[in-house]
């Protein structure tokens, strides 16, 4: 049976999530919750802890196993709050102590030493029965049934630019070099910029790749999501490698922005705010020279 990630679906009814916020935050005597986003995960902040909700494929307890795991690795990760999960059905709820950000630009040097450590893990390192799949495993990467499920709902031009690049990038498949721990997700969105420096978060898609795998989304951050351009120079200064001339992460950058547009294609079904962003990201696939930059939501 093929190893899911750690979080591979959506925490679905946010109503039945915020229920389950409150049981918890009354059980431990937290302020009312508030949402903060949902999406994979729904996260609630009450007073100074993050209730994170979702539906792990694996025990919820090994999260934050895995947080202690890494930090005795000197990996910073964030700080459970209490060691209690709280289940309601397929719905786990975890707490987190909440990460204060300093208002400093994120140290991408930092980050690019943290991602380093990460890739010097042995499976060993961390929690057992912790999944660590190939990204192949990865659902919203199954481009065939992503573009069947959703291709009828996007326009002829955007389909094509769409499958051209599936199709040049198809190599990406072929795992069979050097493969190290990946975070999975490395990306502005999961890091905060703490007073102690920063704090890379959401190990929910960590996984067994080639190291590019965890460059990808910064190679593309300054022309296709407008921004800074120093990121991933920075990031790969601290890492202490640059691999944008590497064919490997190339696929891997391109068709994250696919797996990005599609799953905002999805999202767009109910949502009226992804509807107007997965329009944004078609543009640049029917080759609009004048597509704007992405939004990270």
């Amino acid at each position: 049976m093929t190893v899911r990630p750690f979080v591979d679906r959506p925490v679905g009814d946010v109503d039945r999530a915020r229920t389950l916020a409150m049981r918890v935050a009354h059980d431990l005597d937290l302020p009312d919750p508030v949402l903060l986003r949902a999406g994979m995960n729904a996260l609630f902040r009450a007073g100074d802890v993050i209730v994170r909700i979702g539906r792990p494929s694996a025990p919820a307890e090994l999260s934050i196993e895995l947080a202690s795991r890494l930090r005795d690795q000197g990996i910073a990760a964030p700080m459970p709050a209490v060691a209690d999960v709280h289940i309601e059905g397929d719905l786990s709820a975890t707490c987190w102590v909440r990460l204060v950000d300093s208002g400093e630009p994120i140290d991408w040097r930092e980050v690019g030493a943290v991602v380093r450590r990460v890739h010097a893990l042995a499976p060993a390192d961390l929690p057992d029965g912790y999944p660590l799949p190939p990204p192949t495993a990865f659902p919203w990467w199954d481009f065939e049934t992503m573009m069947a499920e959703l291709g009828a709902e996007i326009d002829d031009a955007a389909r094509a630019g769409l499958e051209q690049a599936i199709e040049r990038n198809a190599a990406w498949r072929q795992l069979d070099g050097v493969n190290v721990v990946c975070h999975g997700d490395v990306h502005p969105g999961n890091v905060v910029m703490t007073a102690d420096g920063p704090v890379v978060v959401d190990w929910d898609l960590m996984c067994t790749a080639p190291p590019g795998w965890d460059h990808a989304m910064l190679l593309t951050l300054a022309v296709r999501w407008g921004g800074d351009p120093r990121v991933y120079p920075e990031f790969a200064e601290g890492y202490g490698d640059s691999l944008a001339d590497d064919v490997t992460t190339q696929r891997f950058a391109e068709l994250r922005n696919v797996a990005a547009t599609l799953m905002r294609v999805r999202a767009g079904r109910t949502d009226p705010v992804a509807r107007e962003e997965a329009e944004r990201r078609l543009r640049y696939w029917r080759g609009d020279g004048d597509a704007p930059p992405w939004h990270a939501q």
